[in-house]
């Protein structure tokens, strides 16, 4: 079974091609950092950016500074030793890839946003001397430190907190806590600003979904395996996660939004973070808690294809082929 004590290295037969293909479709959504153009950005920073979107967005990129670290971090000490499955592994590997290109997409807007190196360093420090972006940096440490002492998986509770370990990294971190820094950099393009880090946030969007959906086929997988993991007081343990989510992301947005943002209101991200939250709830096959419309009208249009001229530059939603005539998209199931 998924998790099994142990290092399964046969791919033949395989047992969950679900995750072989995921790997696939992973490389097929190949792109490069040298692919975003931060040109118009900086003129936007200068002269059309109010103070208090300013402040947004440096608090941001701090966030971003170590957020996808502290997942790569997780990745390869807590996940990659205990989903025993060749075809897993390898999509892991892949996603340990993307972390580190997310890592370097950061540090080069850190280092185009934030030119003076006292700054970069307070934004590299931020999760240590800003409030707001240590209380999500200690949810995180939290659930990477839940299993960091276990080897193996054995027992029904060392299980049951490796699937919650799990499910805080693919519902909470990478699907509530990402998926609202999307939200943030969208309203900001929705507005004509910062078509730079939208357009590299794109990538970044694909990628995240991707990881999302795979550690969420995995607890399917799990719980499909081993139904007797998923009981009542697990399900307890997953509210009390997303709702502690919840309350970290709006003390974030209170941060964020402290200058009075034109148009996004702390109230409206509250919403936003709820639906989500619901969201993730019900892809784990929970009811959902708040029961909250999505207040962002701008992000119900993020999943249709951006338009551009294809002579100009390559979209997000092109893929580098996989032999020849693959041209089959990848389709996710991120919901907002």
């Amino acid at each position: 079974m998924l998790l099994d004590p142990g290092m399964n290295l046969t791919l033949r037969p395989m047992a969950y091609p679900v995750f072989f293909e995921m790997y696939r479709n992973a490389i097929k959504n190949t792109w490069t950092v040298e692919e975003v153009d931060f040109s118009t950005d900086l003129v936007d920073l200068r002269s059309k950016m109010t103070d208090a979107e300013r402040h947004l967005i440096h608090r941001l990129v701090a966030f971003f500074a170590t957020g996808d670290s502290i997942v790569g971090n997780n990745l390869v000490l807590n996940l990659y030793k205990h989903l025993n499955a060749p075809e897993a592994r390898m999509y892991l590997s892949r996603q340990l890839y993307e972390e580190a290109l997310h890592v370097q997409f950061y540090l080069t807007l850190l280092d185009t946003y934030v030119p003076d190196p006292a700054e970069r360093a307070k934004a590299f420090a931020a999760v240590d001397n800003i409030p707001s972006i240590q209380r999500k940096a200690r949810f995180c440490m939290k659930w990477m430190d839940s299993i960091q002492a276990l080897d193996q998986v054995r027992s029904k509770s060392d299980r049951r907190q490796f699937l919650l370990n799990l499910i805080c990294f693919a519902g909470c971190i990478e699907g509530l806590f990402f998926f609202a820094a999307f939200a943030y950099v969208y309203f900001l393009r929705s507005k004509g600003l910062l078509n730079g880090l939208a357009a590299g946030t794109n990538w970044v969007f694909r990628d995240e979904s991707a990881h999302m959906a795979f550690a969420f086929e995995a607890i399917k997988t799990a719980r499909k395996e081993e139904p007797d993991l998923f009981d009542a007081g697990l399900e307890k343990d997953v509210v009390q996660m997303m709702r502690d989510a919840v309350e970290c992301e709006t003390q974030f947005a209170q941060d964020l939004l402290s200058g009075g943002v034109m148009g996004l209101s702390v109230q409206e991200m509250r919403g936003y973070l709820e639906y989500v939250a619901d969201q993730r709830l019900q892809m784990l096959g929970m009811a959902p808690i708040f029961h909250t419309k999505n207040p962002l009208h701008f992000m119900d249009l993020q999943d249709v294809q951006e338009l551009t001229n294809f002579f100009e530059r390559r979209v997000s939603s092109y893929q580098v082929g996989v032999g020849v005539g693959a041209a089959n998209d990848v389709v996710f199931d991120a919901a907002f």
